[in-house]
């Protein structure tokens, strides 16, 4: 509501800039007559252009659907431990270890386009009155259970988590006990000048809809599993998509090449990713999510380790 009030009072700007043009066309002085058009002139268009990009971004806003799936998860202990797993490795990273969320995710970005609040995903927030097939269709396409966007989802690769682990996670997330404080308001809200980015195609695009199924490979320190854990994970939203480095002026934080893990031997990388301190002593940032990633198994980092060194495939 309150950014269509203000879209509202931008097109009543812009209307006034017109009148104001008017006026100064009966100003009888040739230097303060057309002195006056053009600064109305050039204002209406500016004011005009954002009134049209933040429309275009409300629409785009409310534009995201995804059918709804019908899925029943049998909680089995093999699918909560799997899905503890991935939410410690994985979902962690935005919505803290403990799955409570409230974070404002917004906060890591170069630019203030809103306000996108982590949901706590144990009982004490939404997720308890959601259907197994609402979770599922919130992970794979960032739709909550309203039909709502879920914007931060949609730009994470949650959606290529394999059908299996996305049915371990919601599986796991029901056995938890209720803990922290309920989610409060909305979670996504951008602001006017998000809203503008969005309109104008500034911002990343929204993974793709998609109701395909998602196989994995089988679980074990191989390049191919590497290659799915890193699937999902967001490395190459800051690293780029061949993993040589981020883009300046990309919306995630910028990421170095990660061609420099072949420069270390696999011991090396585990210890990286479990202490946060690189092979040369540099302490690795807060905003790289080492410690999410740090809790794989094993078996998990030597998979990813595998990959980064043999193959650089986007």
């Amino acid at each position: 509501m309150p950014n269509i009030v203000s879209l509202i009072l931008l097109v009543a700007l812009a209307a006034f800039m017109v009148w104001f043009g008017w006026r100064a066309l009966q100003v009888r002085s040739r230097v303060l007559r057309w002195s006056g058009v053009g600064l109305a002139a050039v204002l209406t268009i500016l004011v005009s252009s954002v009134s049209a990009l933040t429309a275009t971004g409300l629409v785009r806003q409310h534009a995201r659907s995804a059918p709804l799936p019908s899925v029943k998860v049998e909680l089995t202990p093999e699918r909560v431990a799997r899905g503890k797993a991935v939410t410690a490795s994985f979902c962690s990273g935005c919505h803290k270890a403990t799955l409570t969320g409230g974070g404002n995710l917004a906060e890591d970005l170069p630019i203030n386009i809103g306000s996108f609040v982590a949901a706590n995903l144990t009982p004490a927030g939404p997720l308890k009155r959601w259907s197994d097939g609402e979770i599922f269709r919130a992970i794979r396409n960032g739709v909550d259970a309203n039909g709502g966007w879920l914007t931060i989802m949609s730009f994470t690769n949650a959606s290529r988590l394999s059908d299996d682990d996305t049915v371990a996670v919601i599986a796991y997330l029901r056995s938890l006990p209720a803990a922290g404080a309920p989610t409060p308001g909305q979670l996504d809200r951008f602001n006017l000048v998000g809203l503008a980015m969005l309109g104008a195609g500034m911002l990343p695009d929204a993974k793709p809809v998609t109701a395909a199924r998602i196989a994995a490979p089988a679980k074990g320190p191989t390049a191919e599993y590497g290659e799915y854990l890193l699937s999902y994970q967001d490395c190459r939203e800051c690293h780029g998509k061949d993993l040589s480095g981020g883009v300046p002026g990309q919306l995630p934080p910028l990421g170095p090449d990660l061609g420099i893990v072949a420069q270390w031997t696999c011991d090396e990388f585990i210890a990286t990713m479990r202490s946060g301190v690189d092979p040369n002593g540099h302490q690795i940032g807060e905003k790289m999510p080492w410690r999410p990633i740090g809790r794989m198994d094993n078996d998990e980092l030597v998979a990813l380790y595998q990959y980064l060194t043999q193959s650089r495939h986007p």
